[in-house]
């Protein structure tokens, strides 16, 4: 006897998997790249869920930066509204991520990699786009789930591709006593993924035909080089300690 499924259960099955698909196979990417040695699934889990974290605050931020201080400012142009809103965005998001990122692994005994700043970085950056994306497809339906799964996820990714290897590179400057080194890959930890960020949101917004060239240009191009740089990040590996 076969026991009958609640069609609102099976509902919300079907968005989730779809949702969080494309975040797990993301993981799983940067994980088997994970070559010398890999980290705690316990540590993972709490990146993710420190994803999480950082989806929400952003979600607070934004709307306090968007409706409280974005008005209070004369913009001459619709195309200069939207610049300037990617770019809190993309400063609010990125400083979420990069907060909860060293909250849970700056001290941590298992960051002794330097690749491991990059798996570091695209699990919280990942936690924080599936749940962004679990939102997205129950307000608009699994149509929006496609789209954001090829563009919208493996760009938060894409991000903290770089957000993860200058972080990387900070700690070991960090363990060698570097520290003006240290300052300025925590700064570019930060400043790289905003300014990418900001040029994705800033050319996905603006409606126009120039825009959207340069939108398409821009995910081609950070994806193959993104991809590259995974390859030689995780094969050029460096032991801190």
């Amino acid at each position: 006897m076969f026991l009958r499924t609640n069609p609102m259960v099976t509902t919300v099955l079907i968005y989730a998997v779809a949702a969080f698909f494309p975040a797990v196979y993301l993981m799983r990417f940067i994980y088997k790249h994970d070559i010398y040695e890999k980290e705690p699934m316990s540590l993972l889990v709490r990146l993710i869920f420190g994803g999480l974290l950082a989806a929400g605050a952003s979600i607070l931020l934004e709307q306090l930066l968007l409706d409280g201080f974005l008005p209070t400012v004369p913009i001459s142009s619709e195309t200069m509204y939207y610049i300037a809103t990617a770019m809190i965005v993309a400063l609010v998001e990125e400083g979420t991520k990069l907060f909860f990122l060293k909250r849970f692994t700056w001290r941590s005994p298992d960051f002794n990699y330097r690749y491991d700043g990059v798996v570091y970085a695209v699990f919280v950056s990942l936690g924080f786009a599936a749940i962004e994306n679990l939102l997205y497809v129950f307000q608009y339906g699994l149509s929006v789930a496609w789209m954001r799964g090829v563009l919208a996820v493996p760009a938060h990714m894409a991000f903290a591709v770089y957000m993860g290897a200058f972080y990387g590179r900070a700690k070991i400057c960090d363990v060698r006593g570097n520290h003006q080194s240290m300052v300025t890959s925590r700064v570019l930890s930060y400043l790289v993924p905003v300014a990418f960020h900001a040029f994705y949101d800033a050319t996905a917004m603006v409606n126009s035909s120039t825009a959207t060239m340069l939108f398409v240009g821009f995910v081609v191009a950070m994806y193959v080089i993104v991809y590259t740089r995974i390859k030689n990040e995780s094969v050029r590996d460096t032991e801190i300690y």
